[in-house]
Formats: C-alpha cells, sequence, structure tokens
C-alpha cells in the first residue's frame, strides 16, 4: 500500500513531474513537508523525491491528498497527441485542483517580428512546436471535464548555470551575424521557477501566461555577451545564407522563427517582475 505523502498544515500539496533543470528549481523552492518530486533517476535533495518512468508506469508510487497541485515539466514524447501526458493524467485519482504546464512561445511560430500576446493564434511551423499545441489542447479538454484550474505557462529559450552555450563559444562555433539575427526571447531559469510557484497561488487566474525576461536583444547579442563576460573570444559571425548551409535543421528552425514575445500578463496578473529582466544580470549571476 502506498503511503501518502505528509503536509503542512495549511499548505497545498503540490506534486512536480519532472524534476531535472526548471523543476529541480521548484522543488527547492517548495516547503519541504509539501512537496513531492517524480524523477526518471535518482537525484540528492533535502525535499521528498521518488523514481517514477512516465513512459512504463500504470500506477502512481503515492496515494494522493484529496487537494493537491501539479507542476508537469516533461517534453512531449513522439507524434502528437501526446501519450506520455495522456497516460500520466489518466493515473490522477482523484484530480488535482491545478495543474501548472511548460509549455513553449515556439507554438505562435514565426511572426515576422511581430509582437504575439496570449491572444495570438498558435501557427507552429516544427514538429517539436506541434507536439506542444497538440498537449496544450489534450489538458484543456482534460481540465474542462474535470473541472482542474490549468496554467499554461509558454516560455521562450531557458538558460542559467550551465546552460550558456560557453562550450560553443569556446569551440569558435559560428553565430548569425547581427544584421541577419532576429528579436530574441528567453528566460532565466530562477525565474521560470518563480513563475511556477506563483502560478500554484489560487489568486491566480487559470490561462495561458507568456513569461519572459521581456528583453529582446537577439541569440547573437547574447553569445557575445556570454563570451565577453567569460574572457572568450566573441563567436565568429555568418550570414543567413551561410548558416542555412552550416546550421543543422533544429538550430535554423529556432533562429529563422521571428517574433516578440509579450510578457505583460505575466507581470501584472500573475505577479511575476523578473529578477533577470536584464540578461546582463542573468548572465552574470549564471557564471
Amino acid at each position: 500500500m502506498t503511503a501518502r505523502p505528509s503536509v503542512v498544515p495549511g499548505k497545498m500539496f503540490t506534486l512536480i513531474t519532472g524534476i531535472g533543470y526548471t523543476g529541480r528549481r521548484v522543488l527547492d523552492r517548495l516547503p519541504r513537508r509539501s512537496v513531492l518530486g517524480l524523477s526518471r533517476s535518482a537525484i540528492e535533495t533535502k525535499r521528498q523525491a521518488k523514481i517514477f518512468d512516465l513512459d512504463s508506469a500504470t500506477s502512481l508510487p503515492i496515494a494522493l491528498p484529496r487537494r493537491y497541485a501539479v507542476i508537469y515539466t516533461v517534453p512531449p514524447k513522439g507524434s502528437p497527441p501526446d501519450d506520455r501526458l495522456q497516460g500520466f493524467v489518466s493515473l490522477l485519482e482523484p484530480t488535482p485542483a491545478r495543474f501548472v504546464y511548460i509549455s513553449t512561445t515556439g507554438v505562435y511560430g514565426d511572426c515576422e517580428g511581430g509582437t504575439v500576446t496570449e491572444a495570438s493564434p498558435v501557427n507552429p511551423s516544427n514538429q517539436r512546436s506541434a507536439r506542444r499545441v497538440a498537449a496544450e489542447m489534450l489538458l484543456t479538454a482534460w481540465a474542462e471535464k474535470n473541472d482542474v484550474d490549468l496554467v499554461i505557462l509558454r516560455a521562450p529559450g531557458i538558460y542559467g548555470p550551465g546552460r550558456l552555450g560557453i562550450e560553443r563559444i569556446q569551440a569558435q562555433l559560428p553565430v548569425l551575424s547581427k544584421a541577419s539575427a532576429n528579436p530574441g526571447n528567453r528566460v532565466h531559469v530562477d525565474d521560470l521557477a518563480h513563475c511556477c510557484v506563483a502560478a500554484l497561488s489560487k489568486r491566480v487566474p487559470a490561462g495561458i501566461y507568456n513569461v519572459g525576461d521581456g528583453d529582446h536583444r537577439s541569440a547573437t547579442w547574447f553569445a557575445g555577451e556570454v563570451a565577453r563576460q567569460s574572457g572568450l573570444p566573441a563567436p565568429p559571425e555568418i550570414s543567413r545564407e551561410r548558416a542555412g548551409a552550416e546550421f543543422s535543421p533544429q538550430r535554423l528552425s529556432f533562429l529563422t522563427e521571428s517574433r516578440r514575445v509579450d510578457t505583460t500578463k505575466m507581470r501584472e496578473v500573475l505577479g511575476v517582475t523578473p529578477r533577470y529582466a536584464n540578461p546582463e544580470d542573468g548572465i552574470k549571476a549564471s557564471l
């Protein structure tokens, strides 16, 4: 018989599914007795954590409390629909009061440098983003059917300690020229974790929130700033035409989509002002 988790009186229990780069930081921010992390492999943590393989599990490793929330950080697997996500929500009995899902701003596709808000239509231009749209649709239908408050956080590129691309800079791999580079959208991992915690509050309306630092300097600028702060030579710059022949299809897909993600709702409704609104500060902290 699986035991029910211990919960701090007055605190809603939170189940974090996927305690990797982002999930681990969320886990560390929540009260020790009111959170449990599920991970495919063992990790060292002072919080409660259990090994759980989403792709093979037929039950959860705990008995869920009557009232709880879920934060789900796991990417989709395979072609839409997301069988991994579908299998997970089928195990949630009783269903949670609130479900927080980390999606991607890639669902908007290429907007030719235009600004997107949560009201902008989704128009994914690659399979990676199409899988996220399908997952959002799956969760929306499930949440409506089960009376679950669903919060979708659409995140851009996530950076932080160990995720600054320093290895690429050291190898002097090229980046797009400044003239060819598109507007950038990014979020420091600690600010994303802050958004996840804020989204648990019952005072926050269910719905979709774009998250990010609100700074739209390009990926070329970002790589150059990381190099400068690291004392490394700036990476060489190449034209878009040459990048089309040299970059991997996945990297090229990131660089060819162009949009500016509006994060007003994150600040005014979710109630989060990024600590690292200036990515120069985020890079410094990450180093």
